[in-house]
């Protein structure tokens, strides 16, 4: 069965099926935490686009802003029950053509360890450069991990989740110390 999407901009009618594609999209990967109740504004003047199946449902995003002449995708995501139909090629299609038409000369992104996401961005033609790590310290996975992370709380306080950078060079350590470091990379194209 072939299915055709729409790709338009999104719109603020929007927000609730960009909210639930993007969770749904990231349930399975690296990012199955990061929820949100509202769709952020963006931070520097960009594109936000949907992608509409034939029944009029939000199905896939792609969100991304616009320095000068380096374009940065803040977020894409896909259905799950559309996932490797192409979509998310055709999105990032129109992202570097309208990017490149807005004066940018590079796209950009940054992901986590995902092995399918890490796969995609390379299929697509990114390279991937930068690395840093993202750590998480949980009072629900060891007591102890937050109050390693942070160290002395102020009175009253007592830690239950952290989120950290650290260098890449720190990784092996990190590693021992919490149960979540992911390697955080930076995909970069000419447009």
């Amino acid at each position: 069965m072939t299915l055709s999407y729409v790709i338009r901009e999104y719109t603020p009618v929007d927000e609730t099926a960009w909210l639930r594609c993007r969770v749904l999209s990231f349930l399975h990967t690296a990012y199955f935490d990061d929820v949100l109740r509202a769709k952020p504004d963006g931070q520097a003047p960009g594109l936000e686009l949907v992608a509409v199946d034939g029944n009029g449902s939000i199905v896939g995003i792609m969100d991304t802003s616009i320095d000068g002449a380096r374009a940065t995708i803040d977020t894409v995501a896909v259905h799950p029950d559309h996932q490797r139909r192409g979509l998310g090629r055709q999105l990032l299609e129109r992202t570097r053509s309208r990017a490149r038409a807005l004066g940018a000369t590079t796209l950009d992104a940054w992901t986590r360890d995902d092995a399918d996401t890490l796969a995609w961005y390379r299929a697509m033609g990114f390279v991937e450069s930068d690395h840093y790590l993202h750590v998480y310290a949980n009072h629900y996975t060891d007591r102890d991990e937050p109050g390693r992370a942070i160290g002395e709380p102020r009175p009253g306080l007592r830690p239950i989740m952290a989120f950290l950078h650290a260098g890449l060079a720190d990784e092996e350590h990190l590693r021992g110390e919490f149960a979540r470091v992911h390697v955080c990379r930076r995909f970069a194209m000419a447009i």
